[in-house]
C-alpha cells in the first residue's frame, strides 16, 4: 500500500460518522462516551464493557517509566545551519562529517532541555545542571550531541555515576531530599570541587532554557578524509537571547508561583516567533598526551583554557517549532552519546565510554526495543536492517529490492550488503597494560580556584551563602572535608565557607538530619499555621 492509499483509507467514514466523530483504537465509532454499560442505571457494570475497558486499560498504561536522570524536560524542533568553516579554516581539514561542509546547509534538529536529578514533576527552579541534548537528522543518519548547560561534570569515571545519582536523589527510606547525602558523596570525591563551585553559584540555576549555554561536556574526536583525528569539545553559546542566571532568592520567588516556568518560557517564545538561537563552537586539540597541561584533556571535570584552545564557530541552531504532542515528541525522545555519523568519533574519555553504553541501554528499557521506529527518533533517511521483532515493532526495515525471506548477512539470494567505506578509517594505536587506575594528572582543585576568582563579588557571596545553607545540616566531618577542598582551591573560598558555617551553628537553629533546614522550617510552619476544622 502506498502512502497516499494509506492516507485515503484512514479517512474512510463508517455509518453515522462525521469527520470529527470519536472512535476507539479499532476504528469503532464511540456513540456514548459518558456512561459505562450497567444493569439498570445504578449498576452493577458488566465485564464486556469493551469501549470502557479499552479506554481505561490504555489510560492505565499512558506513562512509560520516567528517566532516572533528566526526567523533567521540554523540547522543540528547529534546524542547524553550517558555516562551512571552523573559525577561518575549511572544516574539511578536520572532519569529513557532511552536515558541516557547505555554508548555509541546514539540517533538521530536535532539542530536549531538562533538569537532571529531579523527578518528572519537579520544579524547574532547582539548583541542578540542565540537560542540553540535540538530535541532528543528517543525510548520513542521526547524530546526537548529548550534554549539559555547564561545561564540566562532577566525576571523571563512569564507575561512579550510579553512586553519584543515588547520593543526589531522595533518601530511599524517607523519600526526602537531603544535602548531607549529596555532600557525603562529594566530600569523598575531590574532583567534584570544580563542578560544586559552579552548581552552588548562580550558574546552578539558569533563568530558563533559552538563556543558558550548552556543552557536549565530554571530549570527542573529529576525523578527516585521511583518517586523521583531533580532539574536540562542543559548546552551544546563546546568540540574541543572551545568558541569564538566578539567585536562590529569585528562584524561590518564581517557584512559589510557577514550577514550570522554563517550559512555559520556551513554548511561548516560539509561539510568538521569538525563536531562540545558539551558535555551535568547538575547541580543537591534537590527539596527544599534552604534557604541557597540568590536567588530562580527557578529564571532564576540567575546562580547556580558551587562550590556548579558542572557541571556533562552525554553525548556528534555531528552534522555530513547538512539539505537537509532548509525550510523543519530548517524553519519548531518546538520545545516546554513541549516535555519531561518519567524520565524528569517540575519544578515550572514561565518562564518554560509560555513557555510550548507558544511554542507549536506558532507552531500550524505558521506551522499548524498537524505540528507533518512533517518528521523533527515526532518522530522516532510508533505514534497512536485519533487525526483526521485539516489543512494539510496527514496520520491517526492508530495502526496496530485498528478499523478505533473508534477514541475515552475507547472502547471495537477495539480502542486504555492506556499504562502501568512504574516507580512511581512523585507527588509534594503543600499547598499554589493561588496568583499573585513575588518571595521572588529577589537579582536582586548580580550576575550581580559577573559577572562584573569576566570579564577581556578588556571585561569590551567593556561592558561599548557598553552600552554607546546604552544609549546615551535614555532619562536622563532612563539613570539614568540604572546607578543606575549598581551601585547596582558594584560601579565601575555604575561609568564607568556614566562617559562614560557624555563624550558622552559633544561631543554634534546630535541624534534622533527614532534610534541608528550609524544609524543616516549612514543615513546622505548616503545622503551626494550619487552620483547625471540624469533621464532616
Amino acid at each position: 500500500m502506498t502512502l497516499e492509499e494509506n492516507k485515503s483509507e484512514t479517512h474512510i467514514k463508517g455509518t453515522g460518522e462525521s469527520s470529527d466523530s470519536l472512535t476507539n483504537r479499532q476504528g469503532h465509532p464511540v456513540t456514548d462516551n459518558q456512561n459505562i454499560r450497567t444493569v439498570g442505571n445504578r449498576g452493577p457494570s458488566t465485564l464486556e464493557n469493551y469501549d470502557f475497558i479499552e479506554k481505561i486499560s490504555h489510560f492505565d498504561r499512558e506513562r512509560v517509566p520516567e528517566r532516572v536522570v533528566h526526567a523533567r524536560g521540554a523540547g522543540a524542533h528547529g534546524y542547524f545551519e553550517a558555516y562551512g568553516k571552523v573559525g577561518d579554516e575549511p572544516i574539511a581539514k578536520y572532519t569529513r562529517a557532511k552536515l558541516f561542509q557547505e555554508a548555509g546547509k541546514r539540517t533538521p534538529v530536535f532539542v530536549r532541555f531538562s533538569t537532571v536529578a529531579g523527578a518528572m514533576e519537579s520544579p524547574e527552579t532547582a539548583r541542578d545542571p540542565r540537560g542540553f541534548a540535540v538530535k541532528f537528522y543528517t543525510e548520513d543518519g542521526n547524530w546526537d550531541l548529548v550534554g549539559n548547560n555547564l561545561k564540566i561534570f562532577f566525576i571523571r569515571d563512569a564507575m561512579k555515576f550510579p553512586d553519584m545519582i543515588h547520593a543526589f536523589k531522595p533518601d530511599p527510606v524517607s523519600n526526602l531530599s537531603n544535602p548531607e547525602r549529596m555532600f557525603d558523596f562529594l566530600s569523598r570525591t575531590p574532583e567534584a570541587t570544580h563542578m560544586v563551585t559552579f552548581v552552588f553559584s548562580p550558574w546552578g540555576i539558569p533563568a530558563n532554557y533559552r538563556q543558558m549555554q550548552g556543552s557536549g561536556v565530554n571530549t570527542y574526536k573529529w576525523v578527516n578524509k585521511d583518517g586523521e583525528a583531533v580532539l574536540i569539545k562542543y559548546h552551544w553559546e546563546p546568540l540574541k537571547q543572551g545568558i541569564k542566571n538566578l539567585t536562590q532568592k529569585e528562584a524561590d520567588e518564581i517557584q512559589a508561583k510557577n514550577v514550570s516556568h522554563s517550559t512555559q518560557d520556551l513554548y511561548e517564545a516560539i509561539e510568538r516567533g521569538d525563536y531562540p538561537e545558539w551558535e555551535l563552537c568547538v575547541q580543537i586539540m591534537s590527539d596527544e598526551y599534552h604534557p604541557e597541561l597540568d590536567f588530562d584533556p580527557l578529564d571532564d571535570t576540567k575546562l580547556w583554557p580558551t587562550d590556548k584552545f579558542p572557541f571556533l564557530k562552525v554553525g548556528k541552531m534555531v528552534l522555530n517549532k513547538n512539539p505537537e504532542n509532548y509525550f510523543n515528541e519530548v517524553e519519548q525522545a531518546a538520545f545516546g552519546t554513541g549516535v555519531l555519523v561518519d567524520g565524528l568519533d569517540f575519544s578515550d574519555d572514561k565518562m564518554l565510554q560509560g555513557r555510550t553504553f548507558s544511554y542507549s541501554d536506558t532507552q531500550r528499557y524505558r521506551v522499548g526495543t524498537n524505540y528507533l521506529q518512533l517518528p521523533i527518533n527515526a532518522p530522516k533517511k532510508r533505514v534497512e536492517t536485519n533487525q526483526r521483532g521485539g516489543q512494539m515493532s510496527y514496520q520491517v526495515d526492508l530495502a526496496q529490492d530485498q528478499n523478505p525471506h533473508i534477514n541475515y548477512e552475507p547472502s547471495v539470494i537477495g539480502g542486504l550488503k555492506e556499504a562502501e567505506q568512504i574516507g580512511k578509517i581512523h585507527e588509534p594505536r594503543y600499547n598499554e597494560k589493561l588496568v583499573r587506575e585513575k588518571i595521572d594528572r588529577t589537579n582536582d582543585f586548580g580550576q575550581a580556584g580559577d573559577t572562584y576568582r573569576s566570579f564577581e563579588e556578588w556571585e561569590r557571596e551567593e556561592l558561599i551563602s548557598n553552600l552554607v545553607d546546604a552544609l549546615k545540616v551535614c555532619r562536622s566531618e563532612i563539613q570539614n572535608k568540604m572546607i578543606e577542598y575549598f581551601t585547596h582551591a582558594d584560601e579565601d573560598y575555604g575561609r568564607r565557607v568556614k566562617e559562614g558555617l560557624a555563624k550558622a551553628m552559633e544561631m543554634g537553629k534546630d535541624t534534622t538530619d533527614i532534610s534541608t533546614a528550609e524544609a524543616d522550617e516549612a514543615t513546622d510552619k505548616a503545622e503551626q499555621m494550619g487552620h483547625e476544622a471540624d469533621p464532616y
